[in-house]
């Protein structure tokens, strides 16, 4: 009779372990490294229920309401706003930010366009279109006038939102919604 005790084979080699650990390895660090790329590519959450986002300056940092009340008013700030297009907000007799503003985008093709504050009004330089202080046509080209967004201060942040009222220019419906 044998006496020895039986030896059992281990439920895992030692080849096995090496290569589970090594792998445990490698998931770890490419799941560290794939973290900030995901959230690089994954837009952060700045918006409230009606689709309103914070008023952003041309390095998209928000853009506190006391930098542009500082300015005296009539003063016409341009800030990044839906969709980052450059919007117009105007700075009220008051001191407070109108609660309208407007795309700095023309309606004939989509041109960027200074306020000229000797004629009080915007003017594009590429084909001459003219819009008076609300955004109404004044000379063609352009056969719109210009797209409006709604404009809140909370807590010194400027909200932005998009405009679905009637048009208080024309009385109908925005052509933009």
């Amino acid at each position: 009779m044998d006496n020895s005790l039986p030896i059992e084979s281990p439920s895992m080699s030692r080849r096995q372990l090496l290569n589970f650990l090594t792998g445990s390895v490698v998931a770890a660090t490419a799941s560290a490294a794939a973290y900030p790329v995901a959230k690089y590519f994954i837009p952060p959450k700045e918006t409230t229920e009606g689709g309103a986002i914070l008023a952003k300056d041309i390095l998209g940092n928000p853009i506190p309401a006391s930098q542009i009340l500082a300015e005296p008013p009539g003063t016409r700030a341009l800030v990044a706003g839906l969709a980052g297009d450059p919007t117009y907000l105007t700075v009220q007799k008051d001191g407070t930010i109108d609660g309208r503003g407007i795309v700095d985008s023309c309606t004939h093709l989509g041109c960027t366009f200074p306020w000229n504050n000797i004629d009080q009004e915007f003017q594009c330089p590429c084909h001459g279109s003219r819009y008076n202080a609300d955004g109404s046509v004044l000379r063609g080209p352009a056969p719109l006038p210009l797209k409006l967004v709604q404009v809140a201060v909370k807590d010194n942040a400027i909200w932005i939102a998009p405009w679905t009222a009637i048009d208080p220019r024309t009385g109908e419906k925005p052509w933009w919604v």
